[in-house]
């Protein structure tokens, strides 16, 4: 007679497909639990050492010795370069392991090629097989959200970390409002100008690469403000200096020898010590109102000189400890949102300086 192997697992040896069905999970889940991958609630883990146990599968000796999850292993993706704030960001995670260990969280920072998607996909799929979750500051691209898409088929969690990605799977987004973040800028620059009472009328405008969406909403909501509240002031373009110091400044110099009349900068992007240096080069006799992005040591002592007259910032150290309550929520099958509280769009002058 010949034995249905699907039918009656109990009649041969027992398989991690069979576990799996039991247990009404994913062979992938099963695998975590029998080698302590971590990423698994342990209501889950229970029912698939219970399900060995009916189905007779020899466990690991250790195992049912009091299951202790290994540490949840988390990426975060961040762009190489020179952009001073992004560093900090991977120093962060990466310094974090003492005040990860109550979460059974390990964290590593994974530096990938800025500005390309190709090679942004590549590290994501590939950090996917080591991986139970990964964050990243994302470009808005077809190969970007593919790659998310299959890690998430994967049973990898996935954040998008300062900028988000329309359309994708990732579990949730990690970063300031964007959007709010340039109408902010916006309505300071226009004050800051209104102030001055100078003869000019032209703003210009940095980014990074609009290849980032949230520098894409923060160019959208300054030019909206602009035009609601400030219509005098025309705004002149916008450069995209890859978020590179050197670019910014070389883009900068190049832009006050070209319009006498300019009276504003917004970088949306980072590197916003490149544009200061040029500012600080021409003034006094060229009084141009400035604002940029992310409080660095650089940025700081443009704050202190005023040439730069304010940075809007996210602490490095919200940014981690934000996406790590929500991987952790993730694993524990929480709300994705349970215990995580708004990012603040934070205003640093040279008067408040922490």
């Amino acid at each position: 007679m010949t034995i249905d192997q699907t039918e009656a697992p109990s009649r041969r040896k027992a398989n991690i497909s069979d576990l799996a069905r039991d247990a009404g999970v994913s062979t992938a889940t099963v695998d975590r639990v029998l080698n302590r991958r971590g990423g698994v609630r342990l209501p889950t883990v229970h029912r698939v050492l219970s399900a060995a146990d009916r189905l007779g599968y020899q466990l690991p000796p250790d195992l049912l010795a009091g299951y202790q999850p290994a540490p949840m292993r988390l990426a975060f993706v961040v762009p190489e370069g020179k952009n001073r704030y992004l560093q900090m960001l991977a120093e962060t995670v990466d310094q974090s392991a003492e005040e990860m260990k109550p979460h059974n969280v390990t964290c590593h920072a994974d530096l990938v090629t800025s500005f390309n998607p190709k090679a942004l996909a590549d590290r994501l799929r590939s950090l996917a097989a080591d991986y139970d979750g990964i964050a990243f500051m994302a470009l808005e691209h077809p190969l970007v959200r593919e790659a998310v898409g299959a890690i998430h088929a994967d049973g990898v969690h996935v954040l998008t970390l300062i900028s988000d990605l329309s359309n994708s799977a990732r579990a949730a987004f990690v970063g300031m409002d964007n959007r709010a973040a340039g109408r902010t800028a916006g309505l300071l620059l226009g004050r800051f100008i209104a102030a001055a009472r100078p003869s000019g009328n032209k703003v210009a405008m940095f980014a990074g690469s609009l290849s980032y969406r949230g520098h894409e909403e923060r160019e959208m909501g300054f030019r909206h403000i602009l035009a609601e509240t400030f219509p005098a002031l025309e705004v002149i373009g916008l450069r995209e200096g890859q978020d590179d110091p050197e670019r910014n400044y070389a883009q900068a110099k190049a832009l006050l020898e070209q319009y006498r009349d300019l009276v504003g900068i917004y970088n949306v992007g980072g590197a916003s010590e490149g544009i200061a240096q040029a500012l600080a080069e021409a003034r006094p006799s060229r009084p141009v109102a400035y604002i940029g992005h992310g409080l660095t040591p650089e940025t700081r002592a443009h704050l202190v000189d005023g040439s730069c007259d304010a940075i809007i910032n996210v602490a490095p150290e919200t940014l981690m400890r934000n996406a790590v309550r929500i991987f952790c929520n993730l694993r524990d099958s929480r709300p994705t949102a349970s215990g995580v509280d708004p990012i603040p769009i934070g205003i640093f002058l040279r008067e408040n300086l922490p």
